[in-house]
């Protein structure tokens, strides 16, 4: 099963890097392979929310539920998509005023052979790369 994990010390607040990670309506505007979100539900504990890949011809979407504990952690859960599982988490851990450590940690496999060969490389490029996308989404709105 593949396992991503990062981490980065980031000069933002944790209430910051929260609130982006949490606005899944602006992930078409600095994720390439996000084509469209729908947020389904949000509240002060939950975000259900899907979100539409395209990626290099590569179409397809999923479902997650993520329960908050803001502004330190986000809890993923998938509800419908071409996993079989998807279970992870964000952390954001406050480091002095001015800035924070950022963790994503995340397990997921893909629900047929087919589907995961086809899907691997893909979902593999994006989960490697999610965490410095916020990065550079939080460094260009500062």
């Amino acid at each position: 099963m593949p396992t991503v994990t990062k981490s980065v010390l980031v000069p933002h607040t944790a209430e910051r890097m929260f609130e982006l990670v949490d606005h899944v309506e602006s992930y078409p505007d600095f994720l390439p392979w996000c084509a469209r979100t729908k947020v389904i539900e949000r509240t002060a504990q939950v975000t259900r929310a899907r979100l539409d890949i395209d990626y290099h011809g590569l179409k397809t979407h999923f479902t997650t539920r993520n329960r908050k504990e803001p502004p330190r952690r986000m809890e993923i859960e998938l509800e419908e998509g071409p996993f079989d599982r998807l279970d992870g988490r964000w952390t954001f851990t406050p480091l002095g005023d001015e800035g924070s450590r950022v963790e994503l940690s995340l397990e997921y496999t893909l629900a047929s052979p087919a589907m995961g060969q086809i899907l691997a490389a893909v979902f593999g490029q994006i989960m490697e790369t999610l965490v410095d996308s916020f990065v550079e989404r939080a460094n260009a709105t500062r």
